[in-house]
């Protein structure tokens, strides 16, 4: 129970910091709703070899992978603001607390994980009036994916943080590591025209896996092995990732 009050309480005051800086929330809804806007017209025709005929079909193949992009790149970069409160000493501070360790990470975690679920669901809406439509339950279910991998970049990212305390080496070094995760998962455009090679090669990437599987959810294929493939694969990576980051946070702070 003492963990679980703690991190509602880590929780509630990341959770206060972001509603005070509202700039940080919109800056994280440029980018997805320029795609949305700016991209949408090309939907139809770059996707009609995949059987996308019309925006509707198009935007469920289009926007869980926008939305894939979202919690990865965002969670990222989640290491930074870690960065910030041990420059600055909060957690240096937090040495001399009761506060469970683990909590310190994961009450960190999930307030980025409920800002970005939030800018999803923004975006999901802010999609309907261009013809996007999915079925409450498997959009629930999709969110739940999301969410897991949400929590698992943020988790990566705050080791990441401890490993390199360095933010003018830490920023190169998470594009090199999401970019091509990013781009072998196919989250802007289906790999299913892609060469064999290249799918053969994306195959080992589990954010492809979990990319197809919150593709299959919006598009109304539950039933798709690639869900539960996909949901496993992120639950076990988001485990070892959290598994990871309060490991080295405990390290930090010994």
């Amino acid at each position: 129970m003492k963990f679980l009050r703690d991190t509602w309480l880590v929780y509630q005051r990341q959770m206060l910091l972001v509603l005070r800086t509202p700039a940080r929330l919109v800056i994280g809804f440029v980018q997805p709703i320029t795609y949305l806007v700016l991209f949408a017209p090309l939907l139809k025709t770059a996707l009609a070899p995949t059987g996308a005929t019309t925006y509707a079909e198009a935007y469920r193949v289009y926007v869980p992978g926008l939305l894939v992009v979202l919690v990865l790149l965002s969670g990222f970069f989640a290491g930074f603001g870690l960065l910030a409160e041990l420059r600055s000493g909060v957690i240096e501070r937090s040495r001399v607390t009761p506060v469970s360790r683990s909590a310190l990470i994961l009450g960190r975690a999930f307030s980025e994980v409920t800002t970005l679920m939030g800018q999803a669901v923004v975006i999901t809406v802010i999609a309907l009036p261009f013809g996007l439509s999915v079925h409450v339950g498997w959009l629930l279910l999709a969110y739940l994916m999301l969410a897991l991998m949400a929590l698992m970049a943020c988790a990566l990212s705050y080791a990441m943080a401890m490993l390199i305390p360095s933010p003018a080496a830490l920023g190169p070094i998470i594009n090199a590591v999401s970019q091509p995760l990013s781009l072998l998962s196919g989250v802007l455009l289906p790999l299913t025209l892609a060469p064999a090679w290249l799918v053969t090669i994306a195959e080992w990437n589990p954010i492809y896996w979990t990319t197809n599987g919150t593709r299959a959810l919006f598009t109304g294929s539950p039933g798709d092995p690639v869900v539960w493939q996909g949901m496993l694969i992120v639950i076990a990576l988001a485990a070892l990732s959290v598994f990871w980051a309060t490991r080295m946070f405990a390290k930090q702070i010994r």
